[in-house]
Parts: C-alpha cells; structure tokens; sequence
C-alpha cells in the first residue's frame, strides 16, 4: 500500500501510507470492500496519496464549467482539510464522505454547519453565509439561471437569518442551527436525498 513519487524529478520522495483499512472500517460507515474501490479511485486520481486545493478546484470546475466554482471549492476543501494542514489525505477525504453519504441526520447537519462556519469558531455570520451563497451562484453560472436577480444571494441570507436565528443576536449557533433543521420538514427531506447514493 506504500505509495512513493519524486517530486518534479527532484531527490526528495514524498512516501505515504494509509492507516489500516480496519481502522477506517470504524471510522466510516463504509465496509472494506467499499473503502478498497474507493482507495484505488483515489490513487489512480492522486498518486501522491494527498489532494490540494488545487487540485480540489480543477475537479470542480470540471464539473461546473458554466461558472466559477474556485470559491465554492476552497471552502469545501477546508472543511474536508480535516487537520488544517493544506492537504486532504484519503482518511480525511473517506471520513468526510461517510458523513456526507451515510452519516445520521445529525451529522449531515454538523458537516453543513462546519461548511458555513468559514473561520470555525463556532457560529454562522451574516457575513460568512453571504460569501458561501455569492460562491454557490458563482459555481451555477448567469446562464444555468438566467432570470436569477443579482440579490438573490442576499435573499437567501436574510431568509436564513430569520429562520435560524432564534434570539436575534446577529449569528447562528450550532443549538440554533440544529434545533431549526430537525423541526423544518423541506430540510429533513432533503438531507435524505444523498442517502442512497453509493
């Protein structure tokens, strides 16, 4: 399972094992099975073992052409940076995957929160959920939504706000966020869209 690259033909070789399977198997809720498919996948797409940001916003903007998706990318990608190291190795990478594909409703919902709390100290902004909503209009693009209006992102904002801000103090609580998911039937639904996935 080692898996070793020189560096642009320079001396110095980047090894990089991952932890035992066994190990991942109670971190995740994938089985050993799914996690040696998903391995490979990940070595065939990142020899080097890890994934950078860069690499995080090539991948997206693969996937939305249409728009620019390199903000979008790099909050995701610090919220899959497990270790605020720069880089997502394959653990990081699975631990987030099982949550997003197999975790309880809870879960799903701390990830989502993690997501928009960009400086991750415990609450959303107003500020910190409009650079997550402008980043996700960018990514669709003017022309996936032509007759979407410019303020749309600050609608969305204020609509969040009204809703999960339970005493009016300006931010969103992990408490606000979790106690106004798991009461509002669209959100609860939605969470289970991606449930069967893989």
């Amino acid at each position: 399972y080692d898996i070793c690259l020189a560096d642009d033909g320079e001396l110095s070789t980047v090894c990089y094992r991952p932890e035992g399977l066994d190990r991942l198997v109670q971190q995740t809720n994938f089985s050993k099975k799914e996690l040696q498919v998903l391995y490979r996948g990940f070595k065939n797409e990142c020899p080097s073992g890890v994934v950078n940001e860069e690499t995080f916003k090539s991948i997206y903007s693969q996937f939305f052409p249409q728009g620019d998706s390199g903000m979008y990318a790099h909050f995701l990608f610090d919220t899959f940076d497990i270790h605020s190291n720069g880089t997502v190795s394959f653990e990081d990478f699975v631990i987030n995957l099982s949550i997003i594909l197999r975790g309880s409703i809870t879960d799903k919902l701390n990830w989502a929160f993690n997501l928009y709390d960009l400086n991750k100290d415990g609450c959303i902004t107003r500020e910190e959920m409009t650079d997550i909503m402008n980043s996700i209009y960018d990514m669709m693009g003017k022309y996936t939504y032509p007759s979407m209006k410019d303020n749309a992102p600050k609608e969305h904002v204020d609509s969040f706000f009204q809703k999960m801000d339970k005493n009016n103090d300006g931010v969103v609580t992990i408490e606000e966020f979790l106690d106004t998911c798991q009461k509002d039937e669209n959100i609860m639904q939605s969470m289970h869209l991606f449930d069967n996935v893989i």
